[in-house]
C-alpha cells in the first residue's frame, strides 16, 4: 500500500515569525515522527525538509505568513496534527514569556 501524502497549514501569529527558537522547536517536533515532513511558504512549494534546522531557519517567515506542511509515511497524520498545533499555539512562546516574567521578585539596587 503506497504512502498517502497529507497536507495542512497554519498561520504564524507569534511576534517575530519563524526565527531561531521556533525553528528549532519545529524541527525537534518533526524529528519525533518517522513520517517525511516538509515545509513551504506556498501550497505548491518549494518544499524544505522540516527535520533540518538549517533549512527551516532559511525559510525566514515573518508574522502573518502561512506555513504549509506536507507529510507522508506511517505516522503522517499525527505528525501533521502536531506541527499545525505547534504553530497554532505560537510555538508555546507565550507560556515561556509568562513563566520568565512576574514572580521574579528580585529588586534592583
Amino acid at each position: 500500500m503506497p504512502d498517502t501524502t497529507l497536507s495542512g497549514s497554519a498561520l504564524l501569529t507569534n511576534a517575530v515569525g519563524l526565527h531561531a527558537r521556533p525553528s528549532v522547536k519545529l524541527t525537534q517536533l518533526a524529528k519525533r515522527f518517522a513520517a517525511s515532513v516538509e515545509l513551504a511558504l506556498e501550497p505548491g512549494g518549494p518544499w524544505v525538509d522540516a527535520k533540518s534546522p538549517v533549512r527551516v531557519m532559511r525559510v525566514k517567515a515573518p508574522k502573518g505568513t502561512t506555513l504549509h506542511f506536507r507529510t507522508s509515511g506511517g505516522d503522517a497524520a499525527a505528525a501533521l496534527a502536531a506541527l499545525v498545533g505547534l504553530v497554532e499555539r505560537r510555538f508555546d512562546e507565550d507560556a515561556e514569556e509568562i513563566a520568565g516574567e512576574p514572580g521574579d521578585e528580585r529588586e534592583t539596587v
